[in-house]
């Protein structure tokens, strides 16, 4: 059972919940305005442009994002944005800095995502082609390698950011914080993984149908 239908959430609520988060978000981006602050106008940016992927992937590729799915990814990326403002008008530093956890949650929620997308891939392709034969070990492995191979490039990014950020005098748009909390970051990349690799077949069956049916579509054609 999903875990939505556990905690008894509908549709309709999943949905509004995501249209609000999209509209806090226009507010983060406010506020990277007013404090002229590149970081947060990148980061919330990018963020609210994400948050209309799902409808794109359904209009345009015919790719179903059910509600939880579009509620998953904006969360995700609310999070984010949210961590480098704090809380506005007091003063206080931005979450990632003031928040020990908010790092590693952002990691975490981050990286299922990613897991989300290599689990599809590796599905559709499994039952596509006869060729290919995934063991469910196989995939479950495959899933956890996928996110931590994604968080290493990703950490190589944030520390090229920081150091482009430190020689140039401007605004970081990511941030790292040393090799400790890049080795505490990996760690809860690979916790979203394994979450996704337990449970990616209750909550991404439709998805994985979805790409097949248009591998299947291709071939034909």
């Amino acid at each position: 059972m999903r875990l939505r239908d556990r905690l008894n959430v509908s549709a309709r609520r999943q949905r509004q919940v995501s249209r609000v988060l999209q509209i806090l978000l226009v507010g983060v981006l406010a506020v990277g305005v007013w404090r002229r602050d590149v970081g947060v106008l990148v980061n919330a940016g990018i963020a609210l442009g994400v948050t209309f992927l799902p409808g794109v992937l359904e209009r345009d590729l015919e790719i179903p994002m059910d509600a939880g799915l579009t509620l998953w990814l904006t969360s995700a990326v609310f999070l984010h944005a949210l961590g480098t403002v704090g809380i506005p008008g007091t003063g206080l530093q931005s979450f990632y800095q003031s928040v020990g956890w908010w790092d590693h949650m952002t990691h975490a929620l981050s990286a299922s995502v990613v897991a989300g997308v290599g689990y599809t891939v590796v599905r559709a392709l499994d039952i596509h082609t006869t060729e290919i034969q995934l063991p469910p070990q196989f995939t479950f492995v495959f899933v956890i390698l996928f996110v931590l191979a994604f968080g290493v490039v990703w950490e190589v990014i944030e520390f090229g950011v920081t150091e482009l950020s430190t020689l140039t005098g401007g605004s970081p748009v990511l941030t790292q914080y040393g090799l400790e909390d890049t080795m505490l970051d990996l760690c809860f990349d690979a916790v979203g993984g394994v979450v996704v690799a337990t449970w990616g077949t209750a909550h991404l069956t439709d998805v994985v149908g979805a790409v097949v049916e248009r591998l299947e579509a291709r071939r034909a054609g």
